[in-house]
Order: structure tokens, then C-alpha cells, then sequence
């Protein structure tokens, strides 16, 4: 576990500023209330950690959920007074820098340890460890009690966060008005952007299982980009707009469509370069496809 916290640790810039979530009001009571409850469920369940080896006790079960409900709770002040401290520290615009969140969690455990050791010594009768003997196990077990569910949650707040994130920019990008000179973001399948061509660039797009290729101009010359995603997801996004569904594999650009003819196979679109490109059109697109065409 230790090795773990220093190798993740090494691996992060530690000037760096703490994200925004991490000491919101919603997720620091998030914090609290998990931390209490992973707390109360550790020290009662998990034998090699639980109340009885941490002080030595020798009672009853319920007596023992008792004492360790109190304790918990009580030692659990610590993150509230910490969190409420942080809270209003960074909502006056004072961002906290990622080494003085660690060390802020680093004073919990020593705090909260020295607490539990004080708690012995006044209430405890029965244990016969060393005052160093006490607080040496306090903060193993304070240590795992509070790195744990902080863990869990930074990354889970994080992934609410991203979430957010991708939300919010498929909510803009649908906003957007789309014209020639309109930049289009290209997202991959988990929601990264890979790549932005403007609307006038995009010549058709080419899907193969959960692949797509986006086939556009660049410099006077066809360009292609291969993106991980699949074309029934970005024909959700280009619903109404120039980029249209013609065929089980094929987006195109219609406002770069200059024929359509018909064939034995069926019909075909020409794209306006040169040489054409030629792309089919399916039974199960061709109305549609009219109407566009029609329409431009």
C-alpha cells in the first residue's frame, strides 16, 4: 500500500492545483459520510485491524460496536473540521496546490491517531502497550481507514467529473450552427476529441466495424483520418445537418454532392474534387437522399 501511494505519488506534479471537485461542498460531504461509514464497517469486520487489536479490548460485540461507533464518529471530526476548513479556503479563490492537499490528509492521520491514543489512555484500562505502542498502530489503522475511501472517491469524483465534462461539450456542440466555416470536432469513442476539420473540409466519411474514416480536403489534396468510433454514432450527432447517412458504410458531406445518377447496381453520389469520388447509395437511404439533394 505504501509503495503504492509513493509510486502514484512520484508519478504527479505536485505544484500543480488541485481539482475544483475535490473540495466542493457536495463531494466533501460525500467524503465524511463514506469515510464514517467504510470507517465503522473496517474496524468491525476486518480482523486484522479491528477495534479489538487496535485497543486491545476484550468485550462484548455489542459493547464493541458501541465503543467503536463513538471513536469512529468522534476521530471523524477531524475530516470535517479539515474539509470545512478547505472548503472555505479555496472558495475565496486561494486554489490549493496538490503537495498541501497531501499534506492536509498526511495531518488527518496523524491527528486522528493522536487522537485515538489520547482516547485509550483516558478511557482504556485494560491495555498495557506503551503510549508509542498505541499511536505506532493508530496510525496503520488511521492510515488505511482514511487512504482507502479517499482513493475510492478521488476517483470516482473524477469520473463524475470527466463525465460532466463530455456532457456539457456534446450539449455545446449540438448548439453550434453548422456552415462552411464551422469547426467540427471529431470525438472517438470514449468521448476524446481527435481531431477538428472545418464543415467546407469534410468530403464523406467511411465506416468499417468500430472504425470510421474521415475523408476530407487538406491543402488542394484528399486527406484521411482513421477514427475510433462507429458511424451509427457520429449519424446520431449530424442529425438535420449537410453530413448524412447514404448508405450502411458511408456518411457524405452533401453540400459537396454535385451528381447523383442511377446505375444497374444503384444509385451513385459524386463528390465534388477531381477526379470524382464516386459513393453508393442504399435502398434504405435513397428517399432521404433525394430530398437532400433536391433541396440543395
Amino acid at each position: 500500500m505504501i509503495k503504492f501511494i509513493i509510486t502514484f505519488v512520484d508519478d504527479m506534479d505536485l505544484n500543480q492545483l488541485i481539482p475544483a471537485y475535490l473540495v466542493s461542498k457536495k463531494n466533501s460531504t460525500r467524503l465524511v459520510l463514506f469515510t464514517a461509514g467504510f470507517a465503522l464497517l473496517f474496524i468491525n469486520l476486518y480482523s486484522p485491524f479491528d477495534v479489538r487489536n487496535w485497543f486491545g479490548l476484550s468485550l462484548k460485540s455489542q459493547e464493541l460496536f458501541f465503543y467503536s461507533s463513538l471513536i469512529i464518529l468522534t476521530g471523524v471530526l477531524v475530516a470535517v473540521i479539515s474539509r470545512v476548513i478547505l472548503y472555505h479556503y479555496n472558495k475565496k479563490k486561494i486554489k490549493t496546490k496538490l503537495w498541501a492537499f497531501l499534506l492536509i490528509i498526511m495531518l488527518e492521520v496523524f491527528c486522528m491517531a493522536l487522537f485515538f491514543t489520547i482516547y485509550e489512555s483516558v478511557f482504556i484500562k485494560d491495555d498495557n502497550r506503551t503510549y508509542l505502542e498505541v499511536f505506532n498502530v493508530s496510525v496503520q489503522n488511521t492510515a488505511l481507514v482514511l487512504l482507502l475511501p479517499y482513493a475510492v472517491l478521488w476517483l470516482y469524483f473524477s469520473w463524475l467529473d470527466k463525465n460532466h465534462k463530455i456532457k456539457e461539450l456534446i450539449e455545446s456542440e449540438e448548439k453550434i450552427e453548422f456552415d462552411a466555416n464551422s469547426m467540427i470536432p471529431f470525438l472517438d469513442e470514449k468521448g476524446t476529441m481527435r481531431i477538428t476539420l472545418k464543415m467546407d473540409d469534410i468530403l464523406y466519411i467511411k465506416g468499417a466495424d468500430n472504425y470510421v474514416t474521415i475523408y476530407y480536403n487538406k491543402n488542394n489534396a484528399i486527406s484521411k483520418f482513421l477514427l475510433r468510433n462507429t458511424i451509427k454514432n457520429l449519424e446520431q450527432r449530424f442529425i438535420n445537418h449537410p453530413i448524412t447517412r447514404c448508405h450502411r458504410s458511408y456518411m457524405v458531406n452533401f453540400d459537396k454532392i454535385k451528381v447523383i445518377r442511377r446505375e444497374r447496381g444503384g444509385h451513385i453520389l459524386e463528390i465534388e474534387t477531381d477526379p470524382p469520388i464516386e459513393v453508393p447509395v442504399s435502398k434504405t437511404y435513397i428517399k432521404e437522399v433525394f430530398q437532400l439533394f433536391e433541396n440543395n
